[in-house]
């Protein structure tokens, strides 16, 4: 496959593509526009490893989900309810149900074009979920069969069908630090390892080799409890170091995250602390590993990226957006106490910052701020069926205003699993690539799209534009398969 931007070259064992990548930079000291050229090889392996998932949370709602959801597909299994049989799928999967357009096809007897759309699944060899292998640890030793009862997201006759399989996996003792969670969780914690810092990352450690044992590639992947931000940050590979080796007080998402860059495997944050300090990201650096995150963006703050940049890609200033949301699961309850529900509110908020730095007509220097506010309540009567409200008001013509309301409803496992499969098997991918001879990372930064407060090889430079974060990653993928990604134009079909 050849063209004058894009080469495809396959051996059956990697497809290398030398694409051009083209980009505009701004000269502000010239004040004009100066167009990059840069040739980029990238060499993407073919061979799809067996991946085995390590869920930090096993036993929650997202974690026995992910594993009775991945269980019900690998058995295409269905099941009755009240209002009729259901099949399993993998609905809200962007790797398996999601397509992108790939060009068009030109009907040759009257010259009129279509378009062509292709699966994402299809755009390179990926993992599909129905073959990973799961374990993980939890701070409940429940086996996975009475975890997914308690968790009362999946309807009881699904589970029933997988009751012996899921009884069969218990989860691996935890590291934990009760400071940096919600006391109210004391309850559930009867499955906890005890020791220092160095000893539980040595069992962290010897847990993952043993996956290891049994899969070419293993992802760490954080589905726990939400916990308190910590200050001041670790801000070296040393400052690490000494906190470890002095036993000093540490999230246990930390120690996950050391243990697994030790290993050189992946991991992903799914919640909203900030366990990627500066010191944890130069360890992965150093190490060669990988890291992704941070916090799962399935539901109302992806809405949110859709509609700021709906409304000021349409020239209205929007001027204030409040988010209030309610949920009766445990992650509800654990987000009930202030200082883990405080980092939740932290990356909830920044998704709008990109859009807003987008338009310095509507928001210019001095005024360029958006009312937003979040608000979780925990009511434990509604269950994982989380309750979503959102009002954007916005400035509009002639000092008009403009306010748009959602309500939106829907278990919220069933919204961030799929999700997580979509991490395992684009983290996968990503980590089989290469690009000018270099592997991509320590930050898989083209995950950002799943992730509301993203983190990027490049600190200050974050996308959060839905439409912006789903191009990047759709046209690197499109690129390292050998399609070239449209210019967007529509010239080339004569519109």
């Amino acid at each position: 496959c050849t063209c004058s931007n894009l080469e495809r070259h396959t051996n059956g064992k990697t497809i290398e593509v030398v694409y051009q990548t083209r980009s505009t930079i701004w000269d502000e000291a010239k004040q004009v526009h100066e167009q990059l050229v840069q040739p980029r090889t990238i060499r993407t392996c073919t061979e799809v490893p067996k991946i085995h998932v390590m869920l930090v949370g096993i036993g929650g709602n997202n974690g026995s989900t992910f594993v009775a959801g991945l269980l019900a597909n690998r058995k295409k299994l269905c099941w009755e309810t009240r209002t009729g049989t259901r099949q399993a799928n993998f609905l809200g999967s962007f790797t398996q149900c999601a397509t992108t357009h790939v060009g068009f096809a030109l009907n040759s007897k009257d010259g009129s074009f279509s378009d062509v759309y292709k699966p994402i699944k299809e755009l390179l060899p990926m993992a599909d979920p129905i073959d990973f292998e799961v374990s993980g640890w939890d701070i409940s030793g429940v086996n996975l069969y009475d975890a997914a009862l308690r968790s009362q997201v999946l309807e009881p006759t699904l589970l029933e069908q997988l009751k012996s399989d899921l009884k069969a996996i218990a989860p691996m003792k935890a590291a934990l630090n009760p400071e940096f969670i919600a006391s109210n969780q004391s309850t559930r914690c009867d499955n906890v390892m005890k020791g220092t810092n160095v000893q539980m990352i040595d069992a962290l450690r010897a847990d993952i080799r043993k996956a290891k044992d049994s899969a070419g590639k293993v992802v760490v992947l954080w589905t726990a409890n939400t916990e308190m931000m910590m200050f001041p940050e670790i801000t070296s590979i040393s400052d690490l170091e000494n906190r470890i080796a002095q036993n000093l007080p540490l999230p246990a998402s930390v120690l996950y995250c050391v243990a697994a860059i030790q290993e050189g495997v992946i991991y992903l944050n799914g919640s909203p602390q900030n366990t990627f300090h500066p010191g944890v990201i130069a360890l992965a650096a150093k190490r060669g590993a990988f890291l992704g995150g941070s916090d799962f963006k399935s539901g109302q703050t992806r809405f949110k990226t859709v509609m700021s940049d709906f409304l000021i890609g349409s020239g209205l200033r929007l001027a204030s957006v409040v988010s209030y949301n309610h949920l009766g699961n445990n992650d509800g309850r654990n987000l009930s106490e202030d200082k883990c529900f405080k980092s939740k509110k932290i990356s909830k908020q920044g998704v709008l910052d990109d859009a807003v730095a987008s338009n310095p007509l509507l928001y210019p220097e001095g005024n360029s701020t958006i009312d937003h506010e979040v608000v979780i309540k925990y009511v434990p009567f509604v269950g994982d069926s989380k309750r979503a409200l959102d009002e954007y008001s916005s400035q509009i013509f002639m000092s008009g205003n403009s306010t748009i309301c959602a309500y939106n409803i829907c278990e919220d496992s069933l919204l961030a699993v799929p999700l997580m499969y979509d991490l395992v098997v684009l983290a996968d991918i990503l980590t089989r690539m290469e690009i000018d001879g270099e592997r991509l990372g320590p930050i898989l930064s083209h995950l950002a799209f799943f992730f509301k407060a993203p983190i990027t090889n490049q600190k200050d430079f974050v996308v959060n534009m839905f439409m912006r974060q789903r191009e990047m990653l759709t046209n690197l993928l499109k690129v390292a398969g050998g399609i070239l990604p449209d210019d967007g134009t529509m010239l080339s079909v004569g519109i």
